[in-house]
């Protein structure tokens, strides 16, 4: 009994470190394209004229991103990470507003980031999505993914790694859940999602054959998305933290490449 016990604590130990290295990595990612869309943004402000709100803007921007990193360097578990993509997340809206006012449009409203990739920025309308098979439910999404949407097209969703594929994060399961919580958590706030389910929004996939996610997916909807339209799905109770738990199926969802997403503030 109790090595049983002593087995259990270890593998909980090491599915926790697992975890972590999932969501380290991918935030990491998102730091290093958001210090590359700021550095580029940089050299174009150099010849424009501030006025004081885009140089706070600028500022809070430059700040976000240079939070983001050290608590990034500090971060030892999972739940650490929640606060550095919580900081991408303010930094992303700030930056968003620099790019309305250098381009002449109206400044965001502060929204949620895109649903399919929080590096496209905040959301500039909902709009009712599902994956083939799914239960259609409002996501916000950037301006750029809604006329996609319009226009029959996939969208451009996130890849994160799990096991030896890439998925959509909101199709990863418990291991990017402290990573997703930190980039939504004005949707968890307004109770429109679950922190500890956020993402398995689109999980148990089941690919037929070798055929892409959007052609030949069969998807079971674990309800992590909470708007009434709540039903049962994927039991993640098998996980073992290491990405061998499930098939989450493979292929590129919409162009997502793993990285981050391209500063699409819609």
């Amino acid at each position: 009994m109790i090595g049983r016990r002593r087995r259990d604590r270890s593998q909980a130990r090491l599915a926790e470190l697992d975890a972590f290295r999932h969501v380290r990595r991918a935030a990491s990612e998102d730091v290093t394209v958001f210090g590359e869309e700021l550095s580029a943004l940089h050299f174009e402000t150099l010849a424009t004229d501030l006025d004081d709100q885009m140089r706070l803007d600028y500022g809070h921007a430059l700040d976000a991103y240079e939070s983001a990193k050290l608590r990034l360097g500090k971060a030892t578990v999972a739940i650490d990470v929640t606060e550095v993509t919580r900081t991408l997340a303010d930094g992303r809206f700030a930056h968003a507003c620099v790019l309305a006012a250098r381009d002449g449009v109206d400044r965001p409203a502060r929204r949620p980031p895109c649903f399919f990739d929080p590096g496209h920025g905040p959301a500039s309308r909902d709009v009712s999505w599902a994956p083939l098979g799914g239960i259609p439910r409002d996501i916000p999404v950037c301006f750029r993914d809604a006329e996609r949407l319009a226009a029959g097209e996939a969208p451009r969703a996130r890849m994160v790694r799990l096991g030896n594929r890439y998925v959509p994060w909101y199709a990863s399961g418990p291991a990017y859940s402290a990573w997703a919580s930190g980039w939504y958590a004005d949707l968890i706030l307004d109770g429109r999602a679950e922190a500890d389910r956020i993402t398995m929004t689109y999980a148990g996939v089941t690919i037929a054959g070798s055929e892409s996610l959007l052609a030949g997916a069969e998807w079971s909807d674990p309800g992590a998305w909470s708007d009434g339209g709540m039903i049962g799905g994927h039991d993640y109770s098998g996980w073992d933290g290491h990405g061998g738990g499930g098939d989450f199926g493979g292929g590129d969802f919409g162009g997502g490449d793993g990285g981050g997403g391209g500063g699409d503030s819609g």
